[in-house]
């Protein structure tokens, strides 16, 4: 059988932008001789729809966008290709289900255990059993359907397969990236098509929706585990691979499909693509992340401070990745503490990239604040944060560019960051970032250009010098805060692995240092609840996978 696992990037709630997407790859499929195609969970409607799934108008539109594609793929003259289609289906309550599509109407529908949007409304009141297997007879092969977790459980769909003798197992999935999977996925893929005794069949999402960003990975691995196809990375694509599935006897709930006759030749080996190494990995994730997220929300440009430091430097340089330097400007706010060599290294930095630049001068416009008002101490440094985020909302307001803001998580872990100063803006790239990473990922950057005989993006200045916010003389963040490679390994643990401050002090963390992190860290999370949304890259994403409450008595201690 000639299979397609169509890896595309889709928009939540774009129902007819979807559909066309899905027609197309259809279209595509067609073209190739494809029996059978797959696409990934929830494609239809996007992934997640969080409370979009409770609205009973959202419900209808899906359900009648399942409808209408059917028709819309038969029209197109390409009934004969088997279309399995992820979307969203309701009765009493919105589900998440596969919808089986041939010769213009869905012939079967496959509902999953878990909902699409677990993470916001109450999963008890609205928890579904799922409809039971779902078989497809085609020809003398079965084949089996599963959506995303039913994969992760032991039973379910893979012991429906096993049971049933299925040939293929096809799982439809929208799952996210996150670094440090070491592989997971498709080490679940080969212990899975193990249980089952068959081919299996792994089809992911590819693209980016607000914080989360979807690598596609699609993968086919035979009974025994072994690897048959597996798809790129962080890219859309129509993945062809020719099967040999063994004839079995289904059972009797199985539904009778007649595909189109198979291609006379087996010719269809799409590869193996390698996993991208880890820098690269998350450096195209945060391209992605950032690239859809301005394209889908309808901006045509973004703008910056550069402050020719380190974060700034990096999200400069993803952001004329992922959007080209044309759509990218930056603004270079000096104060009376700027140094000569930050407003440099800002201008060598636009050089480099080939993005615009202008120079706001902040020092008048702090002036004048302070005629009205008296600030001293860090109150007057914070007026300087406030200044330059009001002088970048100003210009997006006039001029239409989303703002990016440029803290790293290190920072955004402890506070180090001014409510309404450098945290005003529309779009974080670098939020789930941590400084150390930070500066590996510079370096990265600029050694890939060098060895595309390019200029290096990044001015070897901003990754050298001691980074500061400069707004005292003489400032450096370790007046402040502790070496950062410290303060990251405090924060991965506290923060990712919910090790109290016993347990990091037991790992050889100064005590007093671990408390001080930590009761920052705590205190910080009113702030965190105001900013913007940015790329998730690791287990545990402020904003999506943790949230501390505000209000909150609870202090760790190591005694």
């Amino acid at each position: 059988m000639r299979i397609a696992l169509a890896q595309v990037n889709a928009k939540v709630g774009d129902l007819s932008g979807n559909a066309g997407e899905i027609r197309a790859r259809v279209a595509e499929a067609a073209a190739r001789g494809v029996q059978l195609a797959a696409f990934p969970e929830m494609v239809l409607t996007g992934y997640p729809v969080e409370d979009l799934a409770l609205r009973p108008s959202f419900q209808r539109a899906s359900a009648a966008a399942v409808d209408q594609l059917s028709r819309d793929i038969d029209a197109d003259g390409n009934g004969e290709v088997i279309c399995i289609v992820g979307y969203l289906d309701f009765d009493t309550a919105p589900v998440n289900a596969l919808a089986v599509i041939h010769r213009g109407s869905v012939i079967a529908t496959y509902v999953k255990h878990h909902l699409p949007n677990y993470g916001v409304f109450d999963e008890a009141r609205y928890f579904r059993s799922g409809t039971g297997p779902l078989f497809l007879r085609i020809g003398e092969a079965t084949i089996s359907l599963a959506i995303c977790e039913d994969l992760w459980q032991a039973g379910g769909p893979v012991e429906w397969a096993r049971v049933a003798q299925a040939g293929l197992l096809l799982v439809a999935n929208a799952s996210p990236y996150e670094r440090g999977k070491d592989d997971s996925r498709l080490a679940l893929c080969r212990s899975r098509a193990q249980e089952a005794g068959c081919t299996l069949a792994y089809v992911n999402l590819v693209g980016a929706q607000d914080e989360l960003v979807f690598d596609g990975d699609s993968i086919i691995v035979d009974s025994s585990g072994e690897v048959i196809a597996r798809a790129p990375q962080f890219q859309p694509v129509l993945m062809v691979a020719d099967l040999e599935i063994p004839e079995s006897a289904a059972p009797a709930s199985a539904i009778d499909v007649t595909a189109s006759p198979s291609p006379e030749a087996l010719s269809e080996r799409p590869g193996i693509a390698p996993r991208m190494p880890d820098l690269e990995e998350v450096y195209s994730a945060l391209v992605l992340g950032l690239g859809d997220y301005v394209r889908k929300n309808g901006f045509a440009s973004v703008v910056l401070g550069l402050s020719g430091g380190i974060d700034s430097a990096l999200v400069a340089a993803i952001a004329c990745d992922a959007l080209g330097p044309e759509r990218v400007f930056g603004v270079s706010m000096p104060s009376v503490y700027s140094s000569e060599h930050s407003k440099d290294d800002a201008y060598d930095l636009a050089d480099r990239c080939g993005l615009s630049i202008r120079t706001v001068a902040i020092a008048p416009m702090v002036e004048a604040f302070h005629a009205s008002l008296t600030l001293t101490g860090l109150a007057e440094e914070n007026l300087q944060a406030r200044v330059r985020g009001m002088t970048l909302m100003g210009i997006s307001n006039q001029e239409g560019h989303l703002v990016l803001t440029t803290g790293n998580k290190s920072e955004l872990s402890v506070g180090y960051s001014t409510l309404y100063g450098d945290s005003a803006g529309g779009f974080g790239p670098i939020k789930d970032v941590s400084k150390v990473l930070v500066w590996e990922l510079a370096r990265w950057r600029n050694a890939i250009a060098e060895e595309r005989g390019q200029t290096p993006p990044i001015p070897p200045s901003s990754i050298d010098k001691p980074p500061s916010a400069e707004l005292r003389p003489g400032q450096v963040d370790s007046d402040s805060l502790p070496d950062y490679a410290v303060l990251d390994a405090i924060l991965e643990g506290y923060v990712s692995g919910d090790k109290g401050a016993a347990d990091l002090v037991a790992e050889g963390f100064d005590r007093a240092l671990v408390e001080r992190v930590l009761r920052m860290t705590d205190a910080a999370e009113y702030k965190r609840r105001q900013f913007p949304p940015g790329t998730k890259i690791s287990l545990r994403a402020f904003g999506r996978d943790r949230r501390l409450p505000i209000t909150n008595g609870w202090r760790e201690s190591a005694g």
